[in-house]
């Protein structure tokens, strides 16, 4: 691996601090659209005359195109520059945003979305690339702590702010709010923001015509898949099998193709670095575990609880905040702790939190729910900043470009993976709940005709009288069932997700002892 100390010096014209700020509110807002247009399909659907499922291609889209650039954003940033090419991608993601907002009908909001995704997909690896070089390693840990912010809060501030949105104003808004924040991003980039010596000297690869077509069959079919399967009812869906198979076909065919071409779009080389290797599966875990958890305590308050979009979103808010405040703590605690230890007990907060948040009730109340939240928050903090630091530690400074680009790949693309199978559990399990639970609903069942006679008796105080109060008294009874069958479902879920961060803490320790910290020569 490649020694720091040889490096050419080279020193940036302007503080390292105020770029690091500049480059990372690019990121946010990318990260930002993620998720703020989730609680807004249904409202985007009514608007233009389609339906939920149709709505939905609108995320899709910008998945789908998002999650191929972002692997080959580093290659992109070769044939363009990458400051050139970061400046596009904000410029050109405003453009998009703006047009989303105007949309008119369905494929046009579809269209715009996929545009939007294309140039999103660099926001984030160039982002990271630029604090690489920005900042020394024994600085990094204090300059990830920036990016953690937009990284961890964007995602959890989206539903919340496409709640107060559209519940207030109109969809068109979720869109139009990236306009300044874009505007404002990419002139400060093009006045401050410059590539060092050796990035500018980088050679163009040429162009992989072969690698950039498998790896967007792979993905992109990897992401409709995921996206998708769920409405699609998975492998029973043959569409959903063709884009499964795509998929391992086109992931096998890319990684087989970048081990043998002579100028790949991406390197491969840089999971040869055991601690970047390493650092990627646990960035992913983390992504998994993240977008999961993000999206079921929202879904739970709002189908089990009836909460509406804003509140729903509430709940997950204070966690952003403990994320922020943690951030600077985690930061010197490097300074003094072998970096493993710090990820290991991560995952082991959060694996926590998540036995913690499986123990839902269905009168739980928006205080217990918060707390849930907060205390899952709490444990991403010592994970981001840590990872991300030690992942760069020992990689060479010319591959630091793809790096970036696969290692925000890995987060995205597990995150999408980790919604789509905590989607998909939460639905499984209470049908099967609700299989077993149907087994006491019969007439020799005492607790079953007690509780119907209960309800009936009430319904009779009420007004209602005869078989119509019978009736009513069994339909409340059912209701009952499914919902219990609903709250038991989402404590599996967070148990199985618990079980993922508990399996992840053994894997921290083939992280180097020597790597990692805020100083030179590491975490202890």
């Amino acid at each position: 691996m490649s020694d720091t100390s040889h490096e050419e010096p080279w020193k940036p014209q302007y503080s390292p601090w105020l770029i690091a700020v500049i480059v990372t509110s690019a990121a946010f807002m990318e990260i930002l659209d993620t998720t703020i247009v989730n609680v807004a399909l249904p409202h985007i659907a009514g608007s233009l005359s389609s339906s939920n499922d149709e709505a939905t291609w609108a995320l899709t889209s910008y998945l789908v195109a998002n999650g191929i650039v972002l692997t080959i954003s580093g290659w992109l940033g070769d044939i363009l520059g990458r400051k050139r090419y970061f400046i596009i991608c904000i410029v050109m993601f405003t453009v998009c945003s703006f047009l989303c907002g105007i949309a008119q009908s369905l494929g046009q909001l579809i269209l715009f979305r996929l545009m939007q995704g294309f140039f999103g997909g660099g926001l984030q690896p160039n982002q990271q690339s630029i604090i690489l070089d920005y900042f020394p390693p024994a600085k990094r840990g204090a300059a990830f702590g920036v990016t953690a912010i937009a990284t961890v809060v964007a995602p959890v501030l989206g539903p919340t702010l496409g709640g107060l949105i559209t519940d207030h104003f109109t969809w068109r808004w979720i869109f139009f709010i990236n306009i300044p924040v874009g505007l404002v991003a990419s002139f400060l980039v093009s006045v401050l923001v410059e590539d060092p010596p050796w990035e500018k000297n980088r050679r163009n690869r040429g162009m992989d015509f072969i690698g950039l077509g498998l790896i967007a069959i792979g993905l992109g079919s990897l992401e409709i898949m995921m996206d998708r399967g769920e409405d699609a009812d998975w492998f029973n869906s043959t569409f959903i099998c063709v884009m499964a198979l795509l998929a391992f076909l086109g992931i096998l065919g890319a990684i087989g193709w970048l081990l043998i071409a002579r100028k790949p779009i991406v390197d491969l080389a840089v999971f040869a670095d055991r601690n970047f290797a390493s650092g990627c599966v646990m960035i992913g875990a983390t992504g998994g575990i993240l977008y999961a958890s993000a999206v079921l305590i929202p879904q739970f308050a709002q189908t089990v609880l009836m909460y509406n979009a804003t509140w729903a979103g509430m709940i997950l808010s204070p966690g952003g905040i403990a994320v922020i405040i943690l951030i600077p703590f985690v930061g010197r605690l490097m300074t003094k702790v072998q970096t493993r230890y710090i990820i290991a007990t991560g995952f082991t907060i959060i694996g926590c939190a998540l036995v913690y948040s499986s123990t839902l009730v269905p009168d739980i109340d928006f205080k217990t729910l918060v707390s849930m939240r907060t205390f899952q928050s709490a444990g991403l903090a010592f994970l981001f900043v840590p990872i991300s630091t030690v992942a760069y530690t020992t990689l060479p400074r010319e591959l630091n470009s793809d790096g970036a680009a696969l290692f925000a790949m890995f987060r995205n693309i597990f995150g999408s993976i980790g919604i789509a199978l905590a989607t998909s559990q939460v639905t499984q399990r209470a049908q099967t709940h609700q299989s077993y639970l149907s087994q006491w609903t019969t007439p020799f069942n005492q607790s079953y005709q007690s509780l119907i006679a209960q309800y009936e008796q009430t319904l009779r105080s009420m007004g209602r009288v005869g078989a119509a109060a019978h009736d009513a008294a069994v339909g409340k009874v059912y209701q009952v069932l499914r919902t219990q069958a609903a709250i038991l479902s989402y404590r599996d879920v967070f148990l199985y997700c618990a079980i993922v961060a508990f399996l992840i803490v053994p894997l921290c320790f083939l992280l180097s002892p020597k790597t990692g910290g805020m100083r030179a020569g590491g975490g202890h």
